[in-house]
């Protein structure tokens, strides 16, 4: 009997007050397909971290053709011919694809790059996977679906025989999704071994041999894809049923005050004429294509963006456009995209992050932040929304990206917000996750909040919104109802079928 392609086993690993991996053992077949699913902090990151040589394990062996090898750098690893595409893209924005594909290993002639070489080399891998990128410009002005296969040919270069795939269809359109299933099939062919982490549970039965299970740092449980419904991976996963992903909205009331009123808003040439309203104890969902102007809509109510002409009113105040700190003053909190770049200080504690929107409410009478009140505020955030951290002093980067989340949150209901701007709320975290911010969506309503959402998620929308507009080439092209919003109503706006 053949040995797998690679074998982990019994890998522990711990940080300072946690233990992040305990006894963890899985094996990997050559043209196999491993999904790797849990929630987020059930240690999936860490295991694939050490596996890339960004860490060291406390204990474990790790076994590649039935040899034992020793991962101590992520060059070790790349030489050991493991390749990791993580959820954020590593690839560098003012370089072209070739130079991403072939950068640290780029070919030399006389102590040179050759650069036809390397045009070469990046070209042969494209045309294995018949893939179509153009190569000669810089990869920032590429669309995210394309620079998710720059990065895929990146790894292939180096002849990587085992690929972690992180999240990979999370910034994708279906259509970028169903090029990466294909190629996906192409490697497995190729005898390519891939570990692939996902959260999205429809695509488990279309891509994974096996389905590996992770909670609390251990693997739970393994099976044949075949072998293994939905039902039996969530429960897997959280240690308990969830009987339904969304929790049972409450009516909105038609004569409650609106708290959030945008007028002819426009910012060319992203969206165009945007108007509507939401009431207090309400959720009006944005649905849309990737691009369709939707993250430009909540931008330039929250003031990040400056309108061409238009007006944002919250609870009947006009806003300045562009004022970010007059919107967070009236009430606005915009729970951005990108909470690592753009919704939080990876590099700061709980603490400091979730008193970051409100530091002239610590501020003593020498002007110094009063660390006491500001430990005490957010220690009672954390245990408010349950976020789990071992102190308030825990650097936000350590956590998971189901906390992280929550931190986010957190520094918005520190202050005074009503209104709550969620921006793809749930893109990379787990099911369980997902479960907890929409029961906050639920008490934020309860409060007498209103809450637009806009994500790429259609389930979403339509599972958590009381009523649905549909972006199309920045304008709304058709409002629906809960009871009248369906995925084929509503993608037939979307693509333009239904003109």
């Amino acid at each position: 009997m053949l040995a797998p392609l690679l074998e982990m086993r019994g890998i522990g690993k711990s940080f300072p007050g946690v233990r992040a991996l305990s006894d963890v053992s899985l094996t990997l077949a050559a043209g196999e397909v491993l999904v790797l699913v849990g929630e987020n902090g059930a240690g999936k990151s860490t295991l694939m971290r050490i596996l890339a040589g960004a860490l060291h394990a406390d204990s474990g062996q790790i076994s590649i053709d039935g040899a034992p090898v020793e991962i101590d750098s992520p060059l070790r690893a790349q030489h050991l011919g493991i390749g990791m595409i993580y959820q954020e893209f590593t690839l560098v924005p003012q370089l072209t694809a070739v130079a991403n594909v072939t950068l640290g290993a780029e070919p030399t002639r006389g102590g040179l790059i050759d650069s036809r070489a390397a045009v070469q080399r990046a070209m042969r891998v494209f045309d294995e996977l018949g893939l179509r990128v153009p190569l000669d410009v810089p990869v920032a002005k590429l669309s995210v679906g394309q620079q998710q296969l720059v990065e895929i040919a990146k790894v292939l270069a180096r002849s990587a025989r085992i690929i972690v795939m992180d999240e990979p269809t999370a910034a994708l359109a279906d259509r970028e999704i169903e090029g990466l299933f294909a190629i996906v099939a192409i490697l497995r062919r190729a005898g390519v071994g891939i570990i692939y982490i996902s959260h999205r549970m429809e695509e488990l039965s279309r891509i994974a041999d096996r389905i590996a299970v992770m909670r609390d740092g251990s693997i739970v449980e393994t099976r044949p894809a075949k072998d293994f419904s939905g039902e039996d991976i969530i429960r897997a996963m959280v240690g308990r049923k969830l009987d339904s992903h969304f929790p049972k909205l409450p009516p909105a009331a038609n004569d409650a005050a609106v708290r959030l009123q945008v007028e002819g808003l426009s910012r060319t040439p992203a969206f165009q004429d945007v108007a509507f309203r939401v009431r207090a104890g309400e959720i009006v969902g944005l649905a849309g294509l990737i691009g369709a102007g939707r993250t430009e809509i909540l931008r330039a109510i929250a003031g990040a963006d400056v309108p061409d002409r238009g007006e944002v009113r919250i609870d009947d105040r006009r806003l300045r456009p562009g004022d970010i700190a007059g919107a967070i003053a009236a009430g606005v909190a915009f729970i951005t995209e990108d909470r690592k770049a753009q919704g939080l200080v990876l590099g700061m504690s709980v603490r400091e992050n979730v008193s970051l929107a409100h530091l002239a409410d610590f501020v003593d009478r020498d002007l110094l932040i009063d660390v006491t009140r500001e430990r005490s505020a957010a220690t009672r955030m954390i245990a408010d929304l349950q976020i789990r951290t071992p102190s308030t002093e825990q650097l936000v980067r350590n956590l998971s990206g189901g906390t992280q989340q929550k931190v986010v949150l957190a520094k918005w209901l520190l202050g005074n917000a009503g209104v709550f701007l969620f921006d793809e709320p749930t893109r990379g975290i787990d099911i369980g996750a997902k479960t907890e911010i929409y029961k906050l969506m639920l008490e934020l309503l309860a409060r007498g909040a209103a809450i637009v959402v806009a994500s790429s998620d259609l389930p979403e929308v339509l599972g958590m919104a009381h009523r649905v507009l549909v972006v199309r080439e920045g304008r709304i092209a058709a409002e629906f109802v809960r009871d009248d919003a369906t995925p084929e109503k509503v993608i037939a706006v979307a693509t333009g079928a239904a003109a």
